[in-house]
């Protein structure tokens, strides 16, 4: 390899299945430069790569340009085809053995195997903001053995990694206006705190828990029209605050758990207000309540006490929050089909009560 047409990295060496690998810190401004994609017209079966999937890209570029002094970017795994060679930086034997000075072929191509959006979020955002080119990033290079060991390398780097669930990426949102009022709210409310799962986003059968934080968190963005990332008013919060006060102690089966004469598996079992489509519902109840009657929303719910539950009570609820089989089902429409119901039964006791 002729020395003098050379990218060259400082690199500490390691070894995985026998295989050699590099870890370098690349500066941001190399990586559009450097790295590249296969492009999107060339058959999946001949790619080591996924299409990019662009609408990704301004979310992760923004977040690159609102956080300028705490984003974080996981490595960057990528396969170098074309000729290596590292140099340690001292050969006598030593633990220094695998520091070294890696220097790759100019005419060499660079694969990316895991960390494409992280790249195209980077040349976007060095666009906006060139003096981020000094930053960098940490990248893991492989040297290629050919597409079917890139190919391999993708599905393994991905077969094996486990996606965050969305309750647990609202437990650790500390910039979400909505994550941080919606965590406000369970710890304030004893039910909320004593009966939320903080981790998952559905609940067996045999879950101690009613709730999942993302019930609470959808449920947050129905109440408001807002959306992950949106500011709040301080009037949005106080309402949010005072409809979770408020409807918390209106629905029996919620207090019969608190106070132990209920299990939250038998409530799942027996009604619907242990599922998300209910939780869900009650967000448009309450937005459009809000809007209706902004004065005496509090009033109007306070019927939600009379309302039956049941899933025995297949005529307010079959096809609404429920299937024939008998399944609770969350889509759009059954979430709007049950807020529409709800609405129609407290207008009705309401006005029985006027």
């Amino acid at each position: 390899m002729d020395l003098s047409f050379t990218y060259n990295f400082p690199a500490l060496r390691g070894k995985q299945a026998t295989k050699e690998y590099f870890v370098v810190m690349c500066p941001l401004r190399l990586i559009p430069k450097i790295f590249l994609f296969d492009e999107e017209e060339i058959p999946a079966a001949y790619r080591a790569q996924r299409i990019l999937n662009r609408s990704r890209i301004p979310e992760l570029t923004n977040y690159i340009l609102d956080n300028p002094s705490d984003y974080v970017f996981s490595s960057i795994t990528a396969s170098i085809d074309g000729e290596i060679v590292f140099e340690p930086f001292n050969n006598n034997g030593s633990t220094m053995l695998d520091l070294g000075m890696l220097r790759i072929s100019m005419d060499s191509r660079f694969l990316i195997n895991d960390g494409q959006h992280r790249r195209a979020a980077i040349e976007e955002a060095l666009k906006i903001t060139p003096e981020l080119g000094d930053e960098t990033i940490s990248v893991v290079f492989f040297h290629d053995a050919g597409l079917s060991r890139s190919q391999q390398m993708f599905s393994d780097l991905n077969l094996h990694s486990v996606n965050t669930t969305s309750s647990i990426g609202i437990l650790y949102d500390h910039r979400d206006p909505l994550a941080l009022i919606t965590k406000n709210i369970v710890a304030s409310i004893p039910l909320l705190k004593r009966y939320t799962d903080n981790e998952r986003v559905s609940l067996s059968k045999n879950s101690p828990k009613i709730f999942a934080l993302n019930f609470i968190y959808n449920t947050n963005r129905r109440l408001i029209s807002k959306n992950k990332g949106d500011a709040l008013s301080s009037d949005e919060q106080q309402f949010l605050m005072d409809f979770w006060s408020h409807i918390c102690p209106l629905i029996p089966e919620w207090k019969d758990v608190m106070e132990k004469r209920l299990t939250p598996r038998d409530l799942r079992i027996n009604s619907i207000v242990g599922h998300s489509v209910f939780v869900e519902a009650l967000g448009e109840v309450g937005k459009q309540l809000k809007l209706d009657s902004p004065n005496s929303w509090k009033e109007r719910l306070v019927y939600l006490q009379n309302i039956d539950w049941s899933r025995s009570n297949t005529t307010d609820w079959l096809g609404r929050a429920f299937l024939e089989n008998g399944r609770i089902q969350k889509t759009g429409q059954t979430i709007g089909r049950t807020a529409e119901r709800i609405r129609e039964l407290l207008d009705h006791y309401y006005r029985l009560n006027k």
